[in-house]
């Protein structure tokens, strides 16, 4: 499985961003695609996934209600409204080939990671 994420970028805070991901290859109905962040110095922390067989979506409490996961066949987007400069960080999108998930270690397959800063 590839994945290639992309979207991030400079925004202030209380602004917005769409992130994308694109994957490529084997993925099955069963798998879970998420979204991870990681800030300097800070441990990869789990963002929100969305199962691919029922779209059930799940968040972390520090984005529920801001943050919107989907997924368009094999194209996974997070919405992010209302940023705050906390949520600066290195984004990656992931796929769990066994099941729902919230530990980074549990994702086996993973983007490059793209860069969202949040200016106060």
């Amino acid at each position: 499985v590839q994945l290639q994420a992309s979207g991030g970028g400079l925004v202030q805070a209380g602004g917005s961003l769409r992130l994308s991901c694109a994957a490529s290859g084997r993925i099955f109905s069963s798998h879970v695609m998420g979204w991870f962040r990681q800030a300097p110095g800070k441990e990869r922390e789990f963002v929100a996934a969305i199962r691919r067989n029922s779209g059930n979506t799940y968040y972390a409490d520090s984005v529920k209600g801001r943050f919107t996961i989907s997924r368009d066949s094999d194209t996974l987007y997070l919405q992010m409204n209302s940023l705050k400069p906390e949520d600066t960080a290195v984004y990656y999108c992931a796929i769990s080939r066994t099941g729902l998930a919230y530990n980074w270690k549990n994702y086996a397959d993973w983007g490059q990671g793209t860069q969202v800063t949040v200016s106060s």
